[in-house]
């Protein structure tokens, strides 16, 4: 008899296991997926192309409802999970059901940060983060609105590049001095800053948010140097926090994330996370491609393989704002390493990579990303690259047709 394994969560890290899952572990389990958005899972990464226009909501679904249920899925979803009973192995929802599990998978993902700041709770303060957010900036953008994005990370920027196509008047506003400071160096942030500008939408840098002004509607944003912004909406896009509170309820460790082994088990036994919602070796990943490779591991280990999941490389490899972006490793440059950078600010193209002990241990790209994938390759493999470095920059192809000659 199969047994129960119940997946609190319907997003892509849901999604990728339970493919991973009917592979490796094919008839061992009944899968459950339990998930609070109201609809099949979805890719995320794809929200700003919806709210751009560019993708219809309906195009973005991962599976179709016939390939989860010709593998025997349960699914609800638009069900919100209230508690896990650790002691008798079961999980409740809101309408007072209880599931039964053996095991139990927590991929709940993340919340979005709202700025503890006066006029955060005023009627037109929205956030970006699911396919219900894109609906409500819909009608904003339709209605020709004035709209301020906090935050300039890719949640804001794909929220500001998806209004501003849409229809609405865009101020993006960012604490930092440089947009996607996680993700790019100095130059590669002003080339992209640039290359956004161009798409109509004002970008404040150093711009920290005072309050929302507004009786009972959003009028407008004060910064704390004093400007003030006329507005009509507000999206903070900010940043995300994992959502841990189910495990935290139920006792189980949480630091930041849900802290997991390298099995991605939890404190609790049979209970495991894995994704945006979980903190691996003190480490939480805001990211699809390491969620994926958790999914991986997490799939072997249930079906009884050996495996175990090491950490990821963390890679950006996106489109932002319609510019393609790539980063990847130590982008920016420890001491002692070394850095060829090509910067050809007219034509819109970044190049940098890290070298450190003869191998490329980081890379950032903007504009060409063409030759990303094998960047990441020969991070991750840490292969020697002494015979292609005076080539490496301009390319796999010239790389690889100079060593054929």
């Amino acid at each position: 008899m199969s047994e129960p394994l119940v997946i609190v969560g319907n997003g892509m890290a849901a999604a990728r296991l339970v493919d991973e899952l009917t592979k490796t572990a094919q008839g061992r389990y009944a899968i459950a997926v339990i998930g609070d958005e109201p609809r099949l899972a979805y890719n995320r990464v794809l929200l700003s192309s919806v709210l751009a226009g560019e993708t219809g909501s309906h195009e973005i679904e991962l599976k179709p409802a016939a390939w989860w249920r010709d593998r025997g899925v349960t699914l609800k979803y638009g069900c919100l999970a209230t508690e896990i009973d650790v002691g008798r192995r079961e999980l409740k929802i809101a309408n007072e059901e209880s599931v039964a599990f053996s095991r139990l998978v927590l991929a709940t993902g993340s919340t979005p940060l709202r700025l503890n700041v006066p006029g955060a709770d005023l009627a037109g303060v929205n956030t970006f983060r699911d396919s219900r957010d894109v609906d409500l900036l819909l009608t904003l953008a339709a209605q020709r609105k004035r709209v301020v994005v906090v935050g300039g990370g890719l949640l804001g920027l794909e929220a500001a590049y998806g209004l501003a196509k849409a229809g609405a008047t865009v101020t993006l506003v960012h604490l930092m001095d440089r947009l996607m400071e996680r993700q790019l160096d100095a130059p590669a942030a002003e080339l992209l800053k640039y290359l956004v500008e161009r798409k109509g939408i004002k970008i404040l840098l150093n711009a920290n948010t005072a309050r929302i002004h507004g009786e009972t509607h959003v009028e407008g944003v004060e910064l704390t140097d004093g400007r003030r912004i006329d507005a009509d909406a507000v999206i903070f896009a900010a940043g995300i926090r994992p959502n841990v509170a189910l495990a935290k309820e139920a006792g189980i460790a949480v630091n930041r994330g849900i802290v997991v082994d390298d099995h991605l088990q939890t404190a609790a036994p049979g209970i495991f996370a894995l994704g945006e919602c979980a903190e691996h070796r003190g480490v939480c990943y805001g990211l699809v491609e390491p969620a994926y490779e958790q999914a991986h591991v997490l799939s072997r280990h249930l079906a009884g393989r050996a495996a175990a999941y090491q950490g990821s490389v963390v890679a950006t490899n996106l489109k932002v704002s319609g510019v393609s972006v790539f980063s990847a490793g130590d982008f920016i440059g420890a001491d002692g390493t070394e850095t060829i950078v090509l910067n050809d600010f007219r034509h819109g193209t970044y190049k940098k990579l890290v070298i450190s002990d003869g191998r490329l241990s980081g890379a950032v790209l903007v504009g060409d990303v063409g030759d990303a994938l094998w960047y990441l390759e020969l991070i991750r493999s840490r292969e020697p690259i002494a015979r292609i470095r005076n080539r490496m920059m301009f390319g796999r192809t010239l790389t690889v047709q100079a060593e054929a000659a």
